[in-house]
């Protein structure tokens, strides 16, 4: 019975997990499009200082992560100090700013699909860079990820969605989503480097480091000058009081979704994660269409399909390995 209770918890609290980071993301993803899309009062103007949303991001999480620190912390040293997250930082400012940049030129659903290939620079580093081999399958993926995102990027896209983007310019909103795919990378790789160097490291001190200077760069660019982007940013909120509400949602969502993930990371391990985040995006490009009132065509959504065919045969990739592994660390 006691198995049984303790199994029962666990799925209760994995069900808890996907609700979480799904309801989380998924509104935010809405508020991302909205305020990249939305005119907003009587003069109709939109909100053109993207960027600010990732200052935001970073100053709410930064707040967030302290509470927390100070909530859960049990007083224990050795974790990173918080100096080694400079350059992570750099690239974590500059990657997520190109891909809400990325908002202005292409729609919702091409963004998310373009950023879920991150898989693909990353064989074509290990391969180019460090001589990995891949097996037929991990190549398999690929190729749906990349046929998918490829095929998705030269469907013409309905005049309705066009109207809406700022400025649509196809190329340039893949290549920023391109580039905000590269500088994630290398902030991950620096994460996982701080978390080895330092394995007292709790997630919590990461979230602190990362968003201090985050907030630091942010600042900088936002308002290191008299006519930086973040005073107009600010002027535009106080004119128009329903972008700066969406825009305190919008961290919000933040905040709470990485409370989620790192609690799923902790508890079920980082595959289960992965996981979660992947049928997020998948939903998340269904809620876009159907709140948006621009549906996509019947090959966007065989591009779609494709896609997360590809990611989802990667995540089970991933569990069959990991049983092995687990398989062959058991006593005889």
């Amino acid at each position: 019975m006691e198995a049984h209770g303790a199994g029962l918890r666990r799925v209760l609290v994995l069900g808890f997990c996907v609700i979480g980071i799904w309801s989380a993301y998924i509104y935010q993803g809405v508020l991302q499009e909205t305020l990249s899309t939305k005119r907003f009062g009587p003069d109709g103007k939109r909100f053109e200082h993207l960027s600010f949303l990732n200052l935001a991001q970073n100053v709410v999480c930064l707040i967030w992560s302290c509470i927390m620190i100070k909530l859960c912390s049990s007083g224990s040293s050795g974790g990173a100090p918080w100096r080694t997250y400079w350059s992570a930082g750099i690239t974590n400012t500059i990657g997520p700013a190109m891909g809400i940049e990325a908002l202005k030129y292409i729609s919702y659903p091409a963004q998310v699909l373009a950023k879920s290939s991150k898989m693909i620079p990353v064989m074509l580093m290990g391969t180019l860079v460090y001589g990995i081999r891949y097996t037929l399958p991990e190549y398999l993926c690929t190729f749906l990820v990349a046929g998918g995102v490829s095929t998705f990027a030269l469907l013409k896209t309905s005049s309705k969605t066009i109207s809406k983007l700022a400025h649509p310019n196809a190329p340039l909103g893949y290549g920023l989503c391109t580039m905000n795919l590269a500088f994630d990378g290398f902030t991950n790789a620096t994460q996982d480097s701080i978390s080895k160097r330092y394995p007292k490291t709790s997630a919590w001190d990461m979230m602190l480091g990362m968003n201090l200077w985050g907030t630091i760069y942010n600042m900088i660019y936002m308002f290191g000058w008299p006519r930086g982007s973040g005073f107009e940013a600010l002027q535009f909120c106080w004119l128009h009081p329903e972008a700066g509400w969406d825009i305190l949602l919008y961290c919000l969502c933040g905040a709470v979704g990485q409370n989620f993930i790192f609690l799923t990371i902790s508890r079920f391990g980082s595959l289960a994660n992965t996981t979660i985040t992947t049928t997020r995006k998948f939903v998340s490009i269904v809620v876009s269409s159907l709140l948006s009132g621009n549906p996509l065509s019947t090959k966007q959504w065989m591009c779609v399909v494709m896609v997360f065919s590809g990611l989802s045969y990667q995540i089970f990739l991933k569990w069959r390995k990991l049983q092995r592994s687990q398989k062959k660390r058991k006593p005889m």
